[in-house]
Formats: structure tokens, sequence, C-alpha cells
């Protein structure tokens, strides 16, 4: 039961992250010209963006508690 708490926990962690990470403040601060190994830094910004809440849930559903 504790281990579905603390998944849950991070889970809403995770999703609050994202919130974050997407929300119109953050992504004006990348909405400009320059280019990032010839992607539009906005893009190269949602991905990593994109891929560090995927990895935060994935961390917070597998990890195990001892």
């Amino acid at each position: 039961m504790q281990r579905r708490i603390l998944a849950g926990d991070r889970l809403i962690a995770a999703f609050l992250m994202g919130c974050v990470l997407f929300n119109y403040p953050l992504l004006s601060l990348f909405d400009r010209p320059t280019e990032v190994f010839e992607i539009p830094l906005l893009y190269a910004y949602i991905f990593a963006a994109w891929v560090v809440v995927i990895v935060l849930m994935a961390w917070a559903v597998e990890r195990r508690v001892t």
C-alpha cells in the first residue's frame, strides 16, 4: 500500500512539473530565432521537456520502496 501512495505522489509531482515546463512564461523564453543543431530552439526545448517528463514518470512507476 505504501508503494502505491508514493508512486501516486511522484506521478502527481511529474504532472505538475510538466505543467510548469509547458506553461507560457517558460515557453516564451525559448521562442527565439536561434537554432540548436539546425532545430529551432523552441522545438528543442519542447522535445527535451517532454523527455524529462517521461523519464520522471517512468522513474516514479518503476522505483522500488525498500
